[in-house]
């Protein structure tokens, strides 16, 4: 029933692929599991890096509720506390001398906010990095380092070019002497081109260079932020703060679509003088910002961001012994706390360890940007039986790829 719907009313091309690899209709979440129709379980190591607190985390699904029962949207006329809190709280743990927040209803749209920052103060160009991937509505899909995506729907915005991730010598060329009109924006991690780790020292060059220049940086931790990659953000890792900084994913707590653009007073200074001049009817809402500040809380009193830390080296560790099994068909495995890569030498290679994961129901994340890449973002709860549950996973999977290869050469 639910197949036939997809096909006849979602999506025909998704209804084949589930088809294709035995997507089960999940019904029911919790901690570190996801739960089919028929009831078996699924460990999720996947959802494309939203569950650091797993899923439904009591701390964060008690706030909703609470927001739910009195207030979950607001008139936008009159002041919201629940968005007051959690302006707070997140300026509170960003990098410092952010310290104004717009709330978003998605990562996309934080971008959108953030390029609408970077004009506003005359930044009127855009030098974005090749992978790089900020999200799929127009703007945010034309500093987006994927061709593939872009195409379909151009003309982008204007201004706007890409040099390689990692390439300091090609941002100062494509900046030149046009610092104070240009916005730098790169992500401390490319989670989505592939885990891609920058050169050591590279993010930290980049906030050198911007500042020297007059630029404006704008960094994405959409995915990076809020101890994914065992700190609070890759900024702290690179000992920075940029000019606007760009969250979602983990900030609603696995519960609620929440994002956020974190700014400095002379970034956010045009929407201080006027709040019309870019608003949105449901961002910030009540029952959005009741999530933001639960999670912020647990983040923080519940040690997530030191499990993530500690729990990162584990988990690569158990990739990298598991793929010895298909040595041919990777080229590396790499990654950072709760964010790990396996780079496979096809998109068929990666596709059918996927599907051998799958087989041994545990959910992975693919790489929009980079087919070859399958990806493993697990929650920071992992326990010591899900540790042994993914390592036979990832040892079952490294088998199957070898097996479907053979077979069908």
């Amino acid at each position: 029933m639910v197949l036939r719907r997809y096909s006849d009313h979602v999506n025909t091309s998704l209804a084949r692929l589930s088809r294709l690899i035995g997507s089960p209709v999940e019904v029911r979440s919790a901690g570190t599991k996801v739960y089919a129709e028929n009831g078996e379980a699924y460990l999720d190591c996947g959802g494309f890096g939203v569950f650091l607190l797993g899923h439904r985390h009591p701390v964060v699904v008690g706030a909703v509720r609470n927001a739910l029962d009195s207030q979950p949207l607001s008139t936008r006329l009159f002041l919201n506390p629940q968005l007051a809190e959690a302006a707070s709280l997140l300026s509170g743990v960003a990098p410092a001398g952010l310290d104004y927040v717009f709330f978003t209803n998605s990562g996309a749209e934080a971008t959108e906010v953030g390029l609408k920052l970077a004009r506003m103060s005359g930044r009127k160009r855009v030098v974005a990095m090749h992978g790089g991937f900020h999200g799929k509505t127009l703007g945010a899909l034309s500093v987006t380092g994927r061709a593939q995506y872009r195409d379909p729907f151009a003309p982008m915005l204007p201004g706007v070019e890409f040099v390689p991730f990692g390439d300091l010598a090609a941002l100062r060329a494509a900046v030149g002497d046009d610092g104070r009109r240009t916005a730098v924006l790169l992500e401390p991690v490319q989670a989505e081109g592939g885990v891609i780790l920058p050169p050591p020292g590279y993010v930290r060059a980049v906030r050198e260079y911007c500042t020297a220049v007059g630029a404006c940086l704008i960094l994405d931790e959409i995915q990076s932020g809020l101890g994914r990659l065992g700190s609070w953000w890759g900024a702290d890792i690179a000992g920075i703060s940029p000019d606007i900084l760009l969250v979602g994913k983990i900030l609603g707590g696995g519960v609620m679509p929440v994002g956020a653009v974190v700014a400095t007073a002379e970034m956010f200074g045009p929407l201080n003088d006027d709040p019309l001049l870019h608003s949105s009817t449901f961002a910030g809402s009540p029952i959005a910002t009741a999530a933001a500040t639960a999670t912020i809380r647990v983040l923080g009193e519940e040690a997530i961001i030191e499990r993530s830390r500690l729990l990162g080296p584990q988990v690569l560790e158990l990739a990298h012994h598991a793929v010895r099994r298909c040595a041919g068909l990777v080229n590396e495995v790499r990654g950072q706390g709760l964010l790990i890569g396996i780079d496979f030498v096809s998109g068929e290679a990666a596709t059918e360890f996927m599907i051998g994961l799958l087989d041994q129901h545990v959910i992975p994340s693919y790489s929009l940007n980079s087919t070859n890449v399958l990806r493993l973002t697990p929650p920071a709860l992992l326990d010591s039986d899900d540790l042994d549950w993914l390592s036979r996973a990832l040892e079952g999977a490294a088998t199957h790829v070898v097996r479907s290869l053979a077979h069908a050469s």
